[in-house]
């Protein structure tokens, strides 16, 4: 009410006055704005009718100030009931939109993402008792439950915690001789031993695995063992996919060769094998110290020993000059036995050799040894556990072993 007449105290009547000043104690307005909306004149008007006729004190050295504005209400000026009710409705006015706020946070993402949020959570909350003095029977009543689904699915939830458990336990015992041995693999052998009823699904496993930070980590590395600058002569990839192409069918039919770095605390070391292409067993291996090739023929020489078929064979390996050698070339003609090569330096074209280092050195030869005659013993050790005991995802969960005894 906006006038440019100069009013005084007698303008305003004793109801509008008291009107003002119940309005500005109930934390309605403050009296700047009381002032402000109503018109009033002087700056210490309404804090004179507030002292005048107004419950609380206001008299000089007071804080003043309205509730309203988040401000404290002075100790010694306790608030009148109509504010304290007015400071109530507006919390629980507050906590009302809070509660629609989360719920149509949980609402989106369960009906949205599919993620049942509220009732993975709820029995967290009550276990670890984060709302004081909220009881079980309440708080069902919140999620729309009853107390007998919450005891229900406790119970669910502890007999899943203690398999859980035994799962890896089981994981743990396997690891010993395998350290790191794949999820897919030890889901085939949970399964494979139903007497110890730890059938899992695979991605449960993961999630059990991965809860405990027991899943395997990829490692990467490289050194370069071939050296196909030389003078020998190289021979046509078989293997190379094409009208051509030699495709195993049965075990020493292909065998597929490689030489791989493998580091001692003395030195270098270096991992010499033949393995059947068809049913992935390591045939024959040889641990020197140097790549010359009366080291690397050593582990074809083991390899041939212990053939036991005469059918007609394929060497595969890359152009290394250790096989392109005439010494390694002479063995294979000795025994009637065909030399295929890559093409340049593509590593793909021998994948499966490449493979099998692989398993070996990230799953099984984890630690470094001391000198080659460790290295040799740890290498023995890691052969006979991948052959007959490490099944393979390519042989429909078989072991080396089993494949090549099946077919051969």
């Amino acid at each position: 009410m906006e006038t440019s007449k100069r009013r005084s105290q007698r303008d305003y009547t004793l109801t509008f006055k008291l009107s003002v000043v119940d309005q500005v104690e109930k934390g309605e307005l403050s009296y700047k704005e009381a002032q402000e909306r109503y018109g009033i004149q002087g700056k210490t008007t309404v804090l004179t009718w507030l002292r005048k006729h107004g419950r609380q004190d206001w008299s000089p050295g007071t804080y003043i100030g309205s509730p309203r504005m988040g401000s404290m209400p002075d100790k010694k000026r306790p608030l009148t009931p109509e504010q304290r009710i007015k400071e109530l409705e507006q919390q629980l006015a507050l906590s009302n939109q809070k509660a629609q706020f989360f719920e149509a946070v949980v609402d989106v993402l369960k009906n949205d993402y599919g993620l049942s949020v509220g009732k993975k959570a709820y029995r967290q909350v009550l276990a670890q008792k984060r709302i004081q003095n909220l009881s079980i029977s309440r708080a069902c009543q919140f999620m729309g439950i009853s107390r007998q689904a919450y005891y229900k699915r406790n119970r669910a939830d502890a007999t899943r915690l203690v398999l859980d458990q035994k799962v890896a336990d089981f994981v743990q015992q396997k690891r010993q001789r395998q350290p790191r041995l794949g999820t897919r693999k030890l889901h085939h052998l949970l399964h494979c031993q139903p007497q110890l009823e730890l059938q899992v699904g695979r991605d449960r496993l993961f999630s059990i695995l991965r809860e405990r930070r027991l899943l395997v980590a990829r490692k990467r590395a490289y050194h370069k063992t071939t050296d196909s600058h030389h003078r020998f002569r190289r021979h046509p990839n078989l293997l190379k996919p094409g009208p051509d192409q030699v495709v195993p069918t049965g075990p020493e039919q292909v065998w597929v060769a490689d030489i791989t770095y493998l580091p001692t605390r003395e030195g270098v070391a270096y991992l010499s094998l033949v393995t059947d292409a068809f049913s992935r067993k390591i045939v024959g291996y040889h641990v020197h110290e140097s790549l010359h090739t009366e080291s690397v023929v050593q582990a074809l020489r083991r390899a041939v020993s212990q053939r036991q078929t005469t059918q007609p064979l394929i060497h595969h390996s890359d152009r290394g000059s250790q096989y392109c050698s005439g010494m390694y070339q002479e063995l294979h003609a000795k025994h009637g036995i065909r030399c295929s090569m890559t093409d340049g330096y593509d590593c793909y074209q021998n994948a499966l050799a490449e493979r099998v280092n692989g398993i070996l050195k990230t799953e099984l030869l984890l630690e470094r040894p001391h000198d080659l005659t460790q290295a040799k013993k740890m290498v023995s050790e890691s052969i006979s556990i991948y052959n007959s005991e490490r099944p393979h995802q390519s042989l429909k969960y078989k072991t080396p072993d089993a494949m090549h005894r099946a077919l051969g």
